[in-house]
């Protein structure tokens, strides 16, 4: 039986606060109805820790190296074949509500109609550059003035956007009710919130005045203890120009957990609507990356570590029992499962992901592969990889030393294992299977084409006429002939 499918995308949500649905003390009763209906990924991953190259990647089910969207202001290609892609070809009407931060002149890539324009550029404005290491491009760079500004506000333009995504939600859900179309559906909704600023509106902010979980767990540690990848995240976050306190990490650990229950009340609104309209449809919840809340001193994304690369995912299908997951499992693997939930021929999607449908692991199955996650992109000087097998996380880049952490035995990531010899043998054998997959020296280069490129079109392209490719709602799909 065709099944309609409900995405809820959310945007920094740290994974490590949903070990089996949102963690008890948080105040989100939505989600924890959702998820105990779900199956539940205890141990998801991000594809690339930050936006966009982590939402082409969930779409098209490919890493940042297949689909060349390796930072903020990389293109996806219309070529590149995404869920909405698949799921149409099927006779699915896809739509979107909210951010997917498409950098191009595509602001669609797959999806029939877009019920609001995105909240972010589309052109090539946030180019890194590797040519020019060290370099802090500071118009458009992270600093820490989210965190120092952390507090009370009843309206921002994040506030306002998600706002109108959660009701045009709701609208079209009402739409998709009155049944003129009868194709099934696939309604994709992506919120901007709990991402930093992290400022939120009193209602929910006074939810957390009590709140025990204010602080981090593992406290700020000196610059010179920092791993060097760790050190380049504090350079161009512009850590020297402020003085963090412990009550701007409170409020601002407060802000980020009261977005979290504001998230809620809307994800709870469109769902209300689909219970009320008596649609029946798969629900999947998922974030593109998470948030480093200060744990360590860092903040925001960037990196491999827990709170940064690990995300909330949740199913709820018939196919799918519900239960938690401790097996990993990566945001890429999203557009094969939603294929295999939709009767999709799975022949003729593979050819165009890297992922692994979820749905035998929603039916007491196993996995066989790591999973694997690149960046490159602010705040690195040549990309990095990482793999998630099992227990263990083994980090790569050729400016750093290796990484290796036992999760099961130290969750904070605190103690490298990469040179202690009576782990020799488990590095030598994500060793081998990194280098199988990865080619860090061509790597390098494709990033570096990629961002020279870009420099060159968007400086010409800022010179006289500027057209730009962000999203219109003015426009109308053309007329077949």
């Amino acid at each position: 039986m065709t099944q309609n499918i409900l995405i809820v995308m959310v945007d920094q949500l740290n994974g490590t606060l949903f070990p089996d649905g949102p963690a008890e003390w948080l105040h989100a009763p939505n989600l924890k109805r959702l998820a105990a209906r779900s199956t539940r990924f205890a141990n998801a991953y991000t594809a690339s820790p930050l936006c966009a190259p982590g939402r082409a990647a969930f779409m098209s089910g490919q890493l940042p190296s297949g689909t060349g969207v390796y930072d903020n202001a990389a293109e996806f290609a219309s070529s590149i074949p995404t869920y909405a892609h698949h799921l149409r070809r099927a006779g699915y009407q896809t739509c979107l509500s909210g951010k997917m931060h498409f950098v191009g002149p595509d602001q669609l890539h797959g999806f029939e109609q877009r019920l609001t324009t995105d909240i972010y550029p589309a052109d090539f404005g946030w180019t890194p550059d590797y040519r020019k290491p060290g370099e802090r491009i500071d118009w458009w760079y992270h600093n820490m003035g989210s965190v120092v500004g952390a507090g009370v506000a009843e309206t921002s333009n994040q506030m306002e956007y998600d706002d109108e995504v959660a009701f045009l939600a709701q609208q079209k859900l009402y739409d998709l009710a009155r049944g003129a179309d009868p194709r099934p559906w696939c309604l994709t909704v992506s919120f901007t919130h709990p991402h930093d600023p992290y400022v939120a509106r009193r209602k929910y902010w006074d939810l957390y005045e009590e709140c025990d979980h204010l602080l981090p767990k593992v406290p700020a540690m000196d610059y010179a203890d920092h791993d060097p990848h760790a050190q380049r995240i504090f350079d161009a976050n512009d850590w020297r120009s402020y003085d963090i306190t412990e009550e701007h990490i409170r409020r601002a650990r407060r802000a980020y957990f009261a977005n979290i229950s504001y998230l809620d009340d809307k994800i709870g609104e469109v769902l209300d609507v689909l219970e009320r309209t008596r649609q029946e449809a798969i629900v999947v919840l998922v974030s593109d990356h998470g948030d480093m809340l200060g744990e360590r001193g860092l903040w925001y994304k960037m990196c491999f570590y827990e709170g940064s690369a690990r995300v909330p995912m949740m199913i709820a299908a018939p196919q799918m029992t519900p239960g938690l997951v401790s097996v990993p499992v990566s945001n890429i693997d999203i557009c094969p499962t939603l294929c295999d939930l939709a009767d999709v021929s799975m022949a003729e999607v593979m050819p165009w992901t890297t992922g692994e449908s979820l749905v035998p692991l929603g039916q007491g199955g196993t996995r066989q592969s790591p999973v694997a996650m690149e960046y490159a992109a602010e705040a690195s000087y040549s990309p990095m990889v990482a793999l998630r097998e099992g227990q263990w996380k083994y980090t790569n880049c050729a400016l750093d030393p290796e990484q290796l952490f036992d999760l099961d035995a130290d969750p904070h990531e605190l103690r490298n294992l990469a040179e202690a010899p009576e782990h020799a043998a488990v590095l030598e054998r994500l060793r081998i299977m990194a280098a199988a997959r990865w080619d860090l020296e061509a790597f390098d280069g494709e990033v570096r084409e990629s961002q020279a490129r870009r420099w060159v079109v968007y400086e010409a392209l800022r010179q006289g006429g500027f057209y730009p490719w962000d999203f219109s709602r003015c426009k109308k799909p053309a007329k077949g002939i």
